[in-house]
């Protein structure tokens, strides 16, 4: 087709004009992009950051039990929010993260009865010590962390007000707390800061003083029953067992630690109730690993060595659980014993080579 030549200028000025809107979208990185709210949700007036709102703004209290989610990563387990949602007592549900959206607004919202779901994304120390923030925070009565990249949890909430509120939550205002993904790893008393990027099991048996092996202790979040505890999630990529017992050793060798760890697959949560019982939720057979030294620390365990840890094949004693939808098993931790719904394995290492029977 022929068009008279004021048109085909036009048409031509027009499409540079497309292309350079695209060309510019593309450019801006994911922090300089304004998050467009979802149809339900409605801007929480009373931040100069982004914060999203799902229901009643006003702030209600009810009665809430205590209770702890560590969820393994990719699908939500819809069971587990829920089992925090009852815990709330149908109060104000809070999602905190230093990425993303507020896609968790609508998703909680539906899933039970609540006041409010709010999210609010803290990118920054200097948002971290808002006191508005804080506030939000200890006015929330189930709060979730989200996933991303657990650094930026570090190095961004840390010593701040933002660490003050979740601990203010956990310890004295007793609501239900979870998180998925690097909003699980960072629950434990001891954690993978991922500080230096992810690590990988052969870079860690064999070097388990590696810099990537960047370990925190007794200096973030505070749930008393994950003391000398370490959580991991995405646990059904094989490759992260070997990383997991490099922990484990690190704890023991370097703190003397009774190390024990958490490990959760995607799709699969754990449950963990007012009396410190763990239950496992979940989806498509996910496995949720309780792993706890055996008594012996590591036989070598030095920078530039490859690890050791063999201890007659039992160095580390792991009991696994299967998820259900509907919660299965049962694992006590106070006593890191008594167990049902199912088995007992080991992991050991011999010269930097990761095993499991």
């Amino acid at each position: 087709m022929t068009f008279p030549g004021n048109m085909t200028l036009l048409i031509s000025k027009k499409a540079f004009f497309i292309v350079l809107a695209i060309t510019v979208l593309i450019g801006c990185s994911q922090t300089d992009l304004m998050v467009e709210p979802t149809i339900d949700s409605q801007v929480d007036e009373k931040f100069g950051e982004f914060a999203m709102i799902t229901g009643d703004a006003a702030n209600v209290e009810t009665t809430t039990q205590s209770g702890f989610v560590l969820m393994g990563g990719s699908t939500d387990v819809d069971e587990a929010i829920a089992w925090m949602i009852e815990r709330s007592g149908g109060g104000d549900f809070v999602v905190i993260r230093a990425t993303g959206t507020d896609a968790y607004n609508n998703y909680i919202y539906g899933l039970g009865t609540v006041n409010s779901v709010e999210t609010i994304i803290i990118n920054s120390v200097s948002k971290a010590n808002k006191t508005n923030i804080e506030n939000k925070i200890k006015n929330a009565e189930a709060l979730f962390i989200a996933g991303g990249d657990q650094y930026d949890y570090v190095k961004y909430w840390k010593n701040t007000k933002v660490e003050n509120a979740i601990n203010y939550l956990i310890n004295t205002k007793k609501v239900p707390v979870g998180g998925t993904s690097a909003g699980c790893a960072i629950l434990g008393d001891v954690y993978f800061s991922a500080q230096f990027g992810t690590v990988t099991s052969s870079q860690a048996l064999n070097n388990p003083y590696s810099q990537k092996v960047a370990l925190g202790k007794n200096d973030f979040v505070n749930i008393p029953i994950l003391a000398q505890t370490i959580t991991d999630t995405h646990f059904d990529n094989p490759d992260r067992r070997g990383r997991a017992t490099t922990f484990l050793a690190r704890m023991v060798q370097d703190w003397n630690y009774n190390a024990k760890g958490i490990a959760v697959e995607e799709k699969t949560a754990v449950c963990i109730d007012e009396n410190n019982i763990a239950t496992v939720y979940g989806y498509n057979n996910g496995t949720a690993f309780f792993m706890q030294s055996n008594g012996q620390g590591p036989e070598v365990c030095t920078p530039n060595t490859k690890l050791t840890w063999n201890r007659n094949n039992q160095a580390v004693k792991v009991y696994k659980i299967e998820n259900e939808v509907n919660g299965n098993g049962s694992f006590d931790l106070n006593d890191w014993s008594g167990a049902s719904g199912g088995t007992w394995k080991y992991f050991w290492v011999d010269n930097g080579v990761f095993h499991e029977n």
